[in-house]
């Protein structure tokens, strides 16, 4: 008999719990509809990584509030391996990528495989070359010891304006 009363106890437990979970999901409030996407700060990243870079660092400035940071690292170890993505205005994602490996092996990787059009455009001063790829496009701009990618899901227009809005600057430690 003392055994039926212990099973009997455990299913009344577990639904006094399935109660209590079901009271949770019903009155705690939740949007269903809300956006997964988390937003990153990379200000101490970008401080970090501009003392430890060999080249001057790539960061945005002036962007629209609605152009979303959500990832950033920087691996000094991997070539010096800048990165930053967003997603733009249109939840299209753009990613900001630069290192010391010029490789067309790491150009390949960045950009998802895109390739060299031949074709260039202008951001500022500067003539960035166009690539076209079947999931990303890029805008590559080539400099002495590094390279600077804006690239990502986004039109060329969306590409240009994070490229336009590049800030390049040299940390201290690297002699900037």
């Amino acid at each position: 008999m003392k055994g039926k009363q212990t099973v009997w106890d455990m299913v009344r437990s577990l639904g006094v719990i399935g109660l209590v979970v079901a009271g949770i999901y019903l009155f705690i409030p939740h949007d269903e509809k809300a956006d997964p996407t988390r937003t990153v700060d990379y200000r101490v990243e970008t401080i970090t990584a501009r003392r430890a870079a060999p080249y001057p660092l790539a960061v945005p400035v002036g962007l629209p509030a609605e152009w979303r940071a959500t990832s950033v690292t920087y691996e000094r170890k991997n070539a010096d391996a800048w990165h930053l993505g967003f997603l733009d205005p249109k939840q299209e994602y753009v990613a900001l990528e630069q290192s010391t490996d010029v490789s067309v092996k790491y150009l390949g990787r960045v950009t998802q495989q895109a390739k060299a059009t031949g074709q260039t455009q202008q951001v500022g001063d500067a003539a960035w070359e166009r690539w076209e790829g079947e999931k990303y496009d890029a805008l590559v701009k080539q400099d002495q010891g590094f390279v600077t990618v804006v690239t990502g899901t986004a039109s060329f227009e969306q590409l240009g304006a994070m490229a336009s809005a590049l800030e390049f600057k040299q940390g201290a430690a690297a002699g900037g």
